[in-house]
């Protein structure tokens, strides 16, 4: 088992460099199901689910190579239509394999994914998305089986309410389908659009008809293409929360700053300034944190990838605030861990309030899910004395090599193992 110890206190400086987006990169991942042939994809980088989508894409039949930063798919050799549970049950967003698997092959068996513990996360709108294009779906022994012998149809499909996996696979589906599909109230998040841009590139018809839904008309066949995948706007995020909670300035570059809006804002309201140019931002951090409240949202309101790094650096603020979960209401794990380091926080009814205190001081804490996992590395930073940190493998499912991006800025991260 691996940890980190955290040296807390140290001021940051300088640059750090963002990578590649993994909420973009897996399902343009599962896309290349969708046609045969060889793809690449720059700017991708190092983390342990892009190492399961690759390991599950490797026993559906094709071969995949990450060398120097470039993700090299050939899916000419893909010939096998189930997704077992051993490979899928690492992260949730192996469903995404269900839509292309379908609408290529006419049949799809994926075993019911898993991921971080951090609330139910069901599949219905996944499996209705499906239905509506033609699907036959039935569920044995945790496996979702779904078959369409002709082929799938396009269909009218309208989400109850917003989600990004489901927004995701049902336009994945559709692409192949036979006519025309309309999908109503589609997430709007950076990466849907970075998919939907890889699928058009492909050769799909997909035509935004207002800012909620699209228009796909089903195309016989699809191509490879490349692609260089968009910067990961929830690392650069934590990247510039761990700078404000040591209250350090930094310049963080590779970055879109239109992504980071809801982020900046709420910062901003906290003391912190920022000089924004093209891909790249520069901190001014506050030197009194004030008490900021929010409401995680779909994009583009604030996050909840974002929502356990900011109550870290709420709870150095000077008063009370308040942070509302709606996407995953039972998301407040790294709570007690925050409490272990000093913190003041209590959670009623999805609703965390945090009271500022001086000063966190370092202790033993344990990493429950990857957004947990950073919130846990940014309080560390801001600590007195020496924070250790078990379960670091939730972190390197989303950052990569997180502790050499701070300790290059000047923080002091130990990784090792533990027997």
């Amino acid at each position: 088992m691996e940890n980190f110890v955290i040296n807390g206190q140290r001021l940051l400086s300088g640059t750090v460099n963002i990578s590649g987006a993994k909420n973009a990169i897996l399902p343009i991942m599962t896309a290349t199901i969708l046609a045969s042939g060889k793809f690449e994809l720059s700017n991708v980088p190092k983390l342990l689910d892009i190492r399961s989508m690759t390991e599950l894409l490797q026993h559906l039949g094709a071969k995949v190579h990450l060398a120097d930063g470039v993700l090299s798919i050939n899916t000419t050799t893909l010939n096998q239509i189930e997704a077992p549970y051993e490979l899928v049950n690492k992260m949730r967003a192996s469903i995404w394999v269900l839509g292309p698997l379908l609408a290529r092959f006419k049949k799809a068996i994926v075993s019911f994914p898993g991921g971080c513990a951090i609330g139910t996360r069901p599949v219905d709108l996944h499996l209705k998305a499906m239905h509506a294009l033609g699907a036959e779906m039935r569920v044995e022994a945790g496996n979702i089986i779904a078959e369409c012998p002709g082929g799938l149809k396009g269909a009218t499909i309208e989400f109850p309410f917003i989600s990004v996996g489901a927004s995701a696979n049902a336009i994945m589906a559709a692409t192949l389908a036979i006519g025309k599909s309309i999908i109503k109230n589609i997430a709007l998040e950076p990466e849907i659009d970075s998919l939907i841009t890889f699928l058009i590139q492909m050769g799909a018809k997909i035509e935004k008809k207002n800012i909620n839904d699209v228009e796909v008309i089903g195309v016989p066949e699809l191509i490879p293409t490349n692609m260089k995948m968009i910067p990961d706007r929830i690392e650069a995020g934590t990247l510039l929360l761990a700078a404000a909670i040591t209250k350090s300035p930094l310049t963080i570059t590779n970055c879109d700053p239109i992504h980071l809006k809801a982020l900046m804002d709420r910062m901003e309201r906290s003391g912190c300034k920022f000089i924004v140019k093209e891909d790249t931002i520069t901190l001014n951090p506050a030197m009194n944190i004030m008490p900021v409240d929010l409401i995680t949202e779909t994009y583009p309101g604030f996050p909840t990838d974002l929502q356990a790094q900011f109550m870290a650096y709420m709870c150095l603020s000077e008063g009370e605030s308040q942070i509302e979960e709606t996407i995953f209401p039972d998301r407040f794990m790294h709570v007690a861990e925050l409490n272990r380091l000093g913190a003041n926080i209590s959670v009623k009814g999805g609703i965390a309030t945090i009271k500022g205190v001086e000063e966190l001081s370092g202790a033993k804490v344990v990493a429950t899910d990857l957004r947990a996992s950073a919130a846990l590395v940014l309080a560390g930073l801001a600590a007195k004395g020496k924070t250790t940190i078990s379960e670091i493998h939730h972190i390197d499912r989303g950052y990569e090599k997180i502790e050499k991006k701070l300790n290059g800025v000047g923080a002091d991260i130990v990784r090792f193992k533990s027997k």
